[in-house]
């Protein structure tokens, strides 16, 4: 569930990923007056929905015919027959959870001496019940938006939206209000699955995003802003883009005005046919600046089918950690262009390790499907099972080599490693990383002679800027070739050790304070 204004941290660099979900904090959401139309009756709308499903295509507004030598001038298409048959099927979400928060003392959370005679005031007049100091359960309210895909009441909406609710509430279009059942919800695809007790409800038909074309037109309907059946509408920007997020889909990016609220709501095509679920916006404000993503329906509807079937989502996974191939990798391993997944880690005892994938390996395809951004790969293994057998194309040596694998399940611990962290003399983790040594094709490719490859970076490290693929060459002008080494060195020190990293083909120092 996502309050209000609730927006990551804005840097000067680059766009914020802000969630399109929004409420209101600490009380009731504002009511908000909204006309309507006449409602349609539920057979009715059913009868529409079953018109529109044959294919129903948007009618075109009538164009100019095209000077000779040029392209046919486009049609505008138009929207009012999708808006009134599909309405009907689109709620309005409010959710309502709960948040712990500590009372100061009374006022502006100034801390009153007991013998003072105001703090004997609020004593008797807001009771014992809260002592101060202590955490209370303080209300909060978020809303979002969601569409019918089954008569008898199972809607999709984001995860997002429903996240640590404690009671969520659906209402139609015709005002009817239903408590809603959360049937299980997957955050790493942002997808979840409501039920509400109704029978011969309103359905959207499902479309095919694999089919979507990019400058294909496409409209929203939701509640942005708690502004129940608002619609808008635009095209498609592009396909297939990977979020500097934790999410494991390659979404579809529009420029239809997404809004707090709005998540959760169908994206429709011109037939009436939904082919995703907006979920994310960017943006420097928390509104809506032009950029906004959906879910394709090909991968909600994988993970509605299991949340439905057993409440819970299994994600299979490679096993390895990858990083953006740039120019310079290109460059070292002979590639022709900087495409594909470079393995800069390979879990141990995972499907990758069994299946010989290397650090150092680009994997430039899965199942015959090309792998451009890193992100590709993560979104590919998403919609895969655990179990799954698949087949990697992956460059080596100056050469494609061919392996199959078979897929793991995320779900699953890493297994411990004696290397998975650098301790102290205390025998606690002070720099936070995870290192091994380079093996000998990383050397040969990378022209380092020596150091240790960080697996993963927490703690300390990471607050520093470490990363994980970076290479440690030295802990306070000393060359380090082994953890033992690294041990010793932060053992000996008591504020902070100089790591000299290699990070692609730069060498740089970092300061890493352990006091």
């Amino acid at each position: 569930m996502q309050n209000q204004g609730a927006v990551t941290a804005i840097t000067a660099k680059r766009l914020t990923l802000a969630l399109a979900a929004a409420g209101v904090i600490g009380g009731a959401i504002g009511a908000i007056a909204v006309n309507h139309n006449n409602v349609v009756a539920a057979n009715a709308a059913n009868a529409a929905n079953a018109a529109a499903q044959a294919n129903y295509v948007a009618a075109p507004t009538p164009a100019p015919p095209a000077a000779p030598g040029s392209l046919a001038p486009l049609a505008l298409p138009d929207f009012t027959q999708i808006v009134s048959r599909m309405g009907p099927a689109v709620v309005n979400i409010r959710v309502m959870g709960s948040t712990k928060t500590a009372m100061a003392g009374p006022g502006r959370g100034q801390q009153l001496d007991e013998d003072d005679p105001v703090s004997e005031f609020f004593r008797r007049f807001q009771g014992p019940q809260n002592p101060r100091g202590q955490p209370r359960d303080t209300p909060v309210f978020g809303a979002g938006s969601g569409f019918i895909v089954s008569p008898d009441g199972v809607i999709l909406t984001n995860a997002h939206v429903v996240r640590d609710a404690k009671e969520v509430t659906v209402k139609l279009q015709d005002r009817r209000e239903y408590r809603a059942r959360v049937l299980g919800a997957d955050a790493k695809t942002d997808v979840a699955v409501l039920k509400i007790d109704a029978k011969n409800l309103p359905v959207v038909p499902i479309g095919k995003s694999s089919e979507l074309k990019v400058g294909e037109w496409v409209l929203a309907i939701g509640s942005p802003f708690g502004l129940d059946s608002s619609v808008t509408a635009g095209v498609v920007s592009a396909k297939g883009r990977s979020l500097p997020d934790d999410s494991a889909v390659r979404f579809i990016q529009t420029d239809v005005a997404v809004n707090p609220g709005n998540s959760g709501g169908p994206l429709f095509n011109t037939r009436g046919e939904v082919i995703g679920i907006n979920s994310q916006i960017y943006s420097q404000t928390g509104g809506y600046q032009g950029l906004s993503f959906a879910i394709p329906i090909d991968v909600a509807y994988r993970i509605k089918e299991q949340l439905v079937a057993t409440g819970t989502v299994k994600h299979a996974k490679l096993g390895v950690t990858v990083q953006e191939v740039n120019q310079s990798f290109a460059d070292s391993f002979k590639l022709e262009s900087p495409e594909g997944a470079l393995v800069a880690n390979v879990e141990r005892g995972g499907a990758a390790d069994k299946a010989g994938i290397k650090s150092g390996d680009v994997i430039r395809k899965l199942n015959g499907q090309p792998i451009v951004a890193s992100g590709d790969l993560p979104a590919m293994l998403s919609i895969a099972t655990p179990g799954d057998q698949v087949k990697l194309d992956v460059w080596r040596d100056g050469k494609i080599v061919q392996i199959g694998a078979r897929l793991g399940d995320a779900s699953e611990k890493v297994q411990p490693s004696e290397r998975a962290a650098v301790a102290g003399a205390d025998g606690h983790a002070r720099l936070g990383l995870s290192l091994r040594p380079l093996d000998p094709m990383e050397r040969r490719q990378s022209g380092i002679a020596s150091g240790l490859v960080i697996e993963d970076a927490g703690g300390a490290a990471a607050s520093a800027g470490v990363q994980p693929g970076d290479v440690l060459l030295s802990i306070n002008g000393r060359p380090v070739t082994s953890v033992d080494q690294v041990r010793a060195a932060v053992g000996n020190s008591t504020k902070s050790v100089a790591l000299l990293i290699q990070r692609g083909s730069d060498r740089i120092f970092i300061p890493v304070r352990i006091g």
